[in-house]
């Protein structure tokens, strides 16, 4: 497997003596989309946040690349700036000229569904809207691997699956290496080429979900990956 994330018997111990992870050892190869599915509180985001480089092991080592980008729960957009400006602020801080950063931009909120709306501002956008920009200003940086933190969580059905169909749409024409995290296992199922169950602070199993795309919940063989998983997780 062409590994481009590798944890090698990772541990992340914070401050307080809180244990997030406890030895963990997997692999991404270029191009998949990992799914990390898992109880609360186990070190699912944890392992986001190392590949992200926003915390540091306490033992062991990641191999990762230094070009990623993250989505959070709530897009994290700041509301002072216009969808235009909040996808557009990792590029201008990349010394990038107006015009560039500007057509950039406007490539990826057009690329999420939101043409017209650069000059919006956070608060006058739908909850969905605020996560396509937040995908949109990931993107935009051109990520090696594109992190996603239950991007959906708080979004209603409708919207959630019209962001899953973009996503996917996203992953094919790019290839770009995914890992989220999600707390359903339907989306999980619906969505990765593996999915990883993080129990007790660690990897507790991994799956690989062969379905071709699209998956539909309706399918005999979707069913069946979910029965599978579900049976892991409530173990």
């Amino acid at each position: 497997m062409d590994a481009i994330i590798k944890f090698d018997n990772v541990s992340k111990i914070f401050d307080t003596k809180d244990v997030a992870l406890k030895d963990v050892s997997f692999e991404v190869a270029k191009g998949e989309f990992i799914c990390l599915i898992g109880p609360s509180g186990e070190g699912k985001s944890t392992v986001l946040q190392l590949i992200a480089g926003l915390e540091s092991t306490t033992t062991g080592a990641i191999t990762k690349p230094d070009n990623v980008s993250m989505v959070f729960q709530a897009g994290a957009l700041l509301p002072w700036l216009t969808v235009l400006d909040n996808v557009g602020i990792g590029l201008a801080a990349e010394r990038l000229t107006v015009a560039r950063v500007r057509s950039e931009s406007e490539k990826y909120i057009a690329m999420m569904g939101l043409a017209g709306y650069e000059n919006k501002y956070p608060r006058e956008l739908s909850g969905g809207q605020r996560q396509r920009v937040g995908i949109a200003r990931a993107l935009a940086m051109n990520p090696e691997v594109l992190l996603l933190d239950e991007p959906f969580s708080a979004l209603d059905p409708v919207i959630t699956e019209e962001l899953h169909k973009d996503i996917m749409k996203i992953w094919e024409a790019t290839k770009k290496t995914i890992v989220m995290v999600s707390h359903s296992i339907d989306e999980a199922v619906t969505l990765a080429d593996r999915i990883l169950v993080v129990k007790n602070h660690t990897i507790d199993r991994t799956f690989s979900i062969s379905l071709p795309h699209p998956r539909r919940e309706n399918e005999i063989g979707f069913a069946h990956e979910v029965q599978q998983v579900r049976r892991e997780f409530f173990k």
